[in-house]
């Protein structure tokens, strides 16, 4: 049974805990993270993240869909507890394509600033994120799945 802080929603914390960089962390960890996360509503049709704008944060769906796209091209159709924007956690480097909400829904979004201090106490997330994000460069359509 997971535990959370009392800013925390147990099933955020599910949720993180099942994405890849984050699932080595504690129950104490996760809570922290969920409870300091911003979240975010959308709409159908709006756009999350732009191509090209500077990357700031990481994206975990609590529900709705949006699709990854470059120009007219999907390159994946995201739902519930799956993320993007991990390579902006590493850098501030442009995103690298649109995120645009297909449907209505929630997410949260982790900041780069929040995270780097998080790994100041969890050494073992840098490795993970940098297995997620080549994984995800050497897969064709970035690794995302739809």
């Amino acid at each position: 049974m997971i535990t959370v802080t009392p800013k925390a929603d147990s099933s955020k914390v599910q949720m993180l805990a099942a994405v890849p960089i984050f699932a080595p962390l504690g129950e104490k960890a996760l809570g922290r993270i969920a409870g300091d996360a911003q979240e975010r509503k959308f709409t159908a049709g709006e756009k999350l993240v732009s191509k090209g704008e500077k990357g700031m944060g990481f994206f975990l769906l609590l529900d709705g869909q949006v699709e990854v796209r470059t120009g007219s091209t999907v390159l994946a159709r995201l739902g519930p507890a799956q993320f993007f924007g991990e390579m902006a956690l590493l850098d501030e480097q442009p995103r690298t394509a649109d995120v645009v909400a297909t449907t209505p829904g929630r997410c949260l979004v982790v900041s780069r600033w929040e995270f780097w201090g998080y790994l100041s106490k969890e050494p073992e997330m840098i490795r993970l994120l940098f297995q997620e994000t080549v994984r995800r460069l050497r897969t064709p359509g970035g690794g995302f799945s739809e």
